[in-house]
């Protein structure tokens, strides 16, 4: 897919389409002035009804009920960040995709959702939980993107949401879909990454994830921006099956599906990464392999694209008082 410019579509369809989305929520833009009057949505933890704060439209905190004080994240899905102004892409400015992620919020809250979960957690300890309902309605409305965190793709019925939203110009889509969105980024200068970061990319096709490693020490409020490399897919596929024909890989390659192997050699073109490979003992042969099929040009050549941009702010100026400038 590559980057569609809103001028391919009549600039009014796109705002009267964004009004209408705006509209639904016009009712529910009323806050408390008390900091601690937080808004209660119902949602049936597995098969609970229990009171929760949605803090964004993809996670919440429990407020009541067997999991009270529990934070969640929703899985199968990603809303933009909501803290401020920081994606943009095609003809969006950032404070309208900030309108955007506000709206994914309220959309959230407004509804009586039923999620389940086996309770295990993602890297910041929160539950991960799975509400049809709400993935569903956030991703249709163009509130929200399909995501994974492998390179396995989003369900066929969350992806057929998406692609309508997207051919409709819903949401998100309105002024352009870029080949990945840029959902997270990461500088240097963080501890945590020891000096060699990514930035997570995730597929505006089909949902899957790839990590876009740098050495890069980002500026508080620096523009971020990905230049996309789109290959003909048949050529990537016509690497996947070669690369199942190496002797040595044929055993290791088996339990890998078709999608899977081929999303893989594509983070590899892309962006010289492999890192989802479900074991990494198979890390190393498979990279010698793929080494060989780029140099003898097995990938064809790339059309660059403009993709998808976001202001860097560190995690712990986000909020409150230290806020960044650049933030609301």
């Amino acid at each position: 897919m590559r980057f569609v410019s809103i001028k391919s579509a009549p600039r009014s369809l796109a705002i009267v389409a964004f009004v209408a989305i705006v509209a639904i929520f016009a009712g529910t833009l009323t806050f408390s002035a008390k900091a601690s009057a937080r808004p209660a949505t119902k949602v049936f933890l597995n098969g609970v009804p229990s009171p929760v704060y949605f803090n964004d439209g993809d996670s919440f905190t429990v407020l009541g009920g067997p999991y009270a004080g529990s934070k969640a994240r929703l899985a199968g899905f990603n809303t933009l960040e909501s803290y401020g102004g920081v994606h943009f892409w095609g003809d969006w400015t950032p404070h309208e995709l900030y309108i955007n992620a506000k709206m994914g919020t309220l959309n959230a809250r407004r509804g009586v959702w039923r999620c389940t979960s086996d309770l295990s957690r993602d890297g910041y300890g929160r539950i991960l939980w799975d509400c049809p309902g709400l993935t569903m309605s956030q991703v249709r409305l163009g509130l929200a993107h399909a995501m994974t965190v492998t390179p396995n793709p989003s369900s066929p019925e969350l992806l057929a949401a998406q692609h309508a939203a997207q051919r409709e110009r819903r949401g998100m889509w309105a002024h352009g879909v870029p080949e990945f969105v840029l959902t997270s980024t990461h500088s240097a200068s963080e501890p945590y990454f020891r000096g060699r970061p990514y930035n997570r990319l995730v597929s505006s096709k089909d949902g899957h994830s790839e990590k876009w490693r740098h050495g890069s020490t980002y500026a508080e409020c620096e523009n971020v921006c990905r230049v996309d490399r789109v290959f003909d897919e048949s050529r990537l596929v016509a690497a996947a099956q070669r690369l199942r024909e190496y002797p040595e890989l044929r055993e290791m390659l088996a339990p890998y599906s078709d999608v899977y192997l081929l999303n893989v050699i594509g983070e590899y073109a892309r962006c010289e990464e492999m890192a989802y490979m479900k074991d990494k003992a198979h890390v190393d042969p498979v990279k010698a392999r793929l080494e060989e099929l780029a140099k003898e040009g097995a990938f064809g050549s790339y059309t660059e694209v403009p993709g998808a941009c976001m202001v860097f702010v560190d995690f712990k100026r986000r909020y409150g008082q230290r806020a960044a400038a650049c933030l609301p």
